[in-house]
């Protein structure tokens, strides 16, 4: 199993995990990460897109810097695009290969993108456009693709106010990540629920 991060130190040495440096803002980051991915194990069966910006002191989008917009918009969506770009090849090399955004309710068109971090919000929903794409393009291959919704975790970014314990927070992704094919993909989930996109 690889972990993704900017910063290699940031990664608790666990057993079964290889800190793999990925700065999803960085495409060349992501074209090593995917190419030492296929070198070393020659398959990636699950791709988990998590990284994320909250731009929770911006409330008005007619207020919020371009540079900022900017930043969300390359970590929250662009990363995840390129990720997947990247990685498709591999990820379709077995049937059931998965994919799995992290998305938020934040981002929901149906419930109503939130107003509040409006570049954070905006890009969930593209988020979302993404696993529908995923789906719709890939899916005859056998890909599963999947968005879910963790709720408010108590992350860095939640903050400690937040009502959900990471490992609640973790509980769908990881339920998602162990799909076997001919499992419902193309889906927006919470708590193990399809909701509405």
């Amino acid at each position: 199993m690889y972990a993704g991060t900017r910063r290699l130190d940031a990664i608790q040495k666990a057993e079964r995990i290889a800190p793999i440096r990925l700065d999803v803002a960085d495409e060349s980051t992501i074209i090593e990460a995917v190419r030492r991915i296929d070198a070393e194990a020659g398959r990636l069966d699950i791709l988990v897109n998590n990284a994320a910006i909250y731009d929770a002191d911006v409330e008005d989008l007619a207020t919020d810097p371009t540079n900022r917009i900017d930043d969300v918009l390359a970590v929250n969506l662009r990363g995840a695009i390129l990720l997947a770009k990247h990685a498709l090849p591999l990820l379709l090399r077995n049937r059931g290969g998965r994919v799995v955004n992290v998305s938020s309710g934040s981002g929901s068109l149906t419930e109503g993108v939130d107003t509040d971090a409006p570049a954070y919000s905006i890009s969930k929903a593209g988020l979302n456009a993404l696993t529908s794409y995923l789906h719709g393009a890939y899916g005859s291959k056998g890909l599963l693709a999947n968005s879910v919704c963790p709720g408010w975790v108590r992350t860095d970014m939640g903050g400690p106010r937040a009502t959900r314990s990471v490992e609640k927070g973790a509980e769908t992704p990881i339920w998602l990540a162990t799909f076997a094919p001919g499992s419902p993909p193309g889906l927006f989930w919470r708590d193990r629920k399809v909701i509405p996109w």
